[in-house]
C-alpha cells in the first residue's frame, strides 16, 4: 500500500449482494448499483487509480463478511494495492485476510469495541491497519453508522495512532454519499492532532471537494458515487492536485 508520498485519490468499489452500490448517509434501501465489482475496479485502474478502497457493505451491517468472492475477485485481478472494510471483527479475520492479498484492512467496529486489536494485528503485519473513524454530529459511531461509540473523532484517533494504526480513513456520515460537499474542518482537527495518514471520505461532489481536502492536510480522498454518477473523472481529480 502506498505511504501516500503525494496526495491521492482513491475509487470506492463498495459492494452488496455481489455488485457494487453506493449508499446515501451509509442508509440500506437508498442504494444505487453499478455492476460488477471486477469491471468496477478495472475501470478504476484503467483511469490511472493507484489504490483501490473496498467494503463488503453486508459485512459492514451484518458483522460478518458476505462477499468474499467478489472481493477475492478483484484482489486477485488487480495489481494495485487494496484497502478492505466491513465485517472484519476479529485479528484472526484480518491476519486471514492479509495473508490472501489484500494490503490493508480497515477496522471499524472492531476498532473501537476492542482496541488492542490493532496493535495485535500491527505486531504481526506492520503498516496494515486502517482505524475507520465514522463520524455522525461530531461523534464516532459504529455498527454500521447505528450507535454512538461516545468518543470523538480526534480522541479516537489519538488512541489508534498509539496502539500502531498506519492511517485513519475518517468518512463524515453527515455529508456521506449526498454529493453536496465536504466538510473540511473535522479533517484538519484530525490531521493537526495525529501524525499518521488521514484519508477522507464522504461527501465528494466537486473537484473543488478534491482540492479543499488536500488543503486541509488530508493524505488521501475516497471518492465513490461522485466518479461513478460522472460528476468527475478520476484523471480531472487526479489533475486538480498536487503531484498527480
Amino acid at each position: 500500500m502506498s505511504a501516500f508520498p503525494e496526495f491521492e485519490v482513491i475509487p470506492a468499489v463498495d459492494v452488496q449482494d455481489g455488485e457494487v452500490v453506493q449508499l446515501v448517509q451509509g442508509e440500506r434501501g437508498t442504494e444505487k448499483t453499478y455492476g460488477d465489482p471486477v469491471e468496477a475496479a478495472e475501470r478504476w485502474i484503467d483511469a490511472g487509480a493507484e489504490s483501490l478502497h473496498l467494503v463488503d457493505l453486508d459485512g459492514a451491517f451484518e458483522g460478518e463478511r458476505a462477499n468474499d468472492d467478489a472481493i477475492d475477485a478483484v484482489v486477485e485481478t488487480v495489481d494495485v494495492p487494496t484497502q478492505l472494510g466491513g465485517g472484519i471483527r476479529t485479528a484472526d479475520g484480518a491476519i486471514e485476510l492479509l495473508e490472501r492479498g489484500v494490503d490493508r484492512v480497515i477496522l471499524g467496529t472492531a476498532a473501537v469495541e476492542n482496541p488492542d486489536i490493532v496493535a495485535e494485528i500491527s505486531d504481526e503485519h506492520p503498516d496494515s491497519v486502517v482505524v475507520s473513524l465514522d463520524a455522525k454530529d461530531g461523534e464516532v459511531v459504529v455498527e454500521g453508522w447505528t450507535e454512538g461509540a461516545g468518543v470523538s473523532p480526534v480522541e479516537a484517533a489519538e488512541r489508534y495512532e498509539e496502539l500502531g494504526a498506519a492511517a485513519i480513513l475518517f468518512t463524515n456520515v453527515d455529508v456521506e454519499g449526498q454529493l453536496e460537499g465536504v466538510a473540511t474542518e473535522p479533517v484538519r482537527e484530525l490531521v493537526d492532532a495525529t501524525e499518521i495518514p488521514v484519508i477522507a471520505s464522504g461527501g465528494v461532489a466537486t473537484l473543488e471537494d478534491v482540492q479543499a481536502l488536500e488543503e486541509a492536510g488530508a493524505a488521501a480522498v475516497v471518492v465513490g458515487s461522485a466518479l461513478y454518477e460522472g460528476e468527475f473523472s478520476l484523471e480531472d481529480a487526479q489533475a486538480v492536485v498536487g503531484g498527480q
